[in-house]
């Protein structure tokens, strides 16, 4: 399958190591993987901060440079949301695009749960918001996840709370976005766990923040660096 990756301007700017492990975890599976170098924002965080209008500008113009591909994959919960629910908002003939979060590409498309990985550690999954409540992943990380070799995976006591990210929210509503990012990393803390996984680089680097400047010696980890652990390396994703 010809698969191309939405690699989000969060990744591509702070977390270039998940879509590396995009590109070779899909390669690993025997898929062809394109990227698209003039891909840029989708508008989410322009949509949620209420510049409507510029956020309609940048989803047309990623949907006129996805348009001619089939099947597109990011790693990012927040920014598919937005492709499949903010678009049609923004103008219907947005509708349509074809964009799958990672898991869903691998559970439901692809019909994969074990990739081959190998991931020796205690894990604890956030589900974070955006997976949760609006695409509905249910337990399809954690499919995945238990099908990594050696990996043991640990409950996240109330795992559904938020972790305090929000995009603007964090900022603009520091001292409560702090609160609730100091419970969350209590329950990380009760499990164990020698890494906490998400499906978005954006509330792992809140997560991340909080673990490191407590010195907790826990890692946030994206799903995609963990399901390409132990594959191997592979070369760059070809531009279409």
């Amino acid at each position: 399958m010809r698969i191309a990756v939405f690699v989000t301007c969060w990744g591509d700017a702070l977390f270039p190591a998940t879509g590396r492990a995009v590109v070779r975890l899909l390669e690993h599976l025997g898929h062809e993987v394109v990227f698209d170098p003039a891909q840029t924002c989708c508008g989410h965080m322009h949509w949620t901060a209420g510049y409507h209008p510029e956020a309609t500008a940048l989803a047309r113009r990623l949907t006129e440079i996805f348009a001619g591909h089939d099947v597109i994959v990011t790693p990012s919960a927040s920014c598919a949301a937005t492709v499949r629910t903010a678009y049609p908002r923004m103008d219907p003939a947005l509708a349509g695009l074809r964009v799958y979060e990672l898991s869903e590409l691998l559970v439901d498309v692809l019909g994969v749960t074990d990739v081959g990985a190998r991931y020796p550690h205690r894990v604890t999954y956030q589900p974070t918001c955006h997976s949760l409540r609006a695409l509905g992943l249910g337990d399809r990380p954690l499919r995945l996840l238990r099908a990594v070799r050696d990996l043991e995976l640990a409950d996240l006591p109330e795992a559904g709370e938020c972790c305090g990210f929000g995009g603007a929210f964090a900022m603009k509503n520091a001292d409560t976005s702090v609160a609730m990012v100091a419970d969350k990393i209590a329950r990380i803390h009760e499990t164990g766990a020698d890494a906490v996984c998400a499906t978005d680089d954006s509330c792992l680097a809140h997560l991340g923040g909080a673990l490191s400047r407590l010195r907790s010696g826990v890692r946030a980890v994206h799903l995609a660096e963990i399901l390409a652990a132990g594959l191997g390396a592979a070369g760059p994703a070809r531009v279409p």
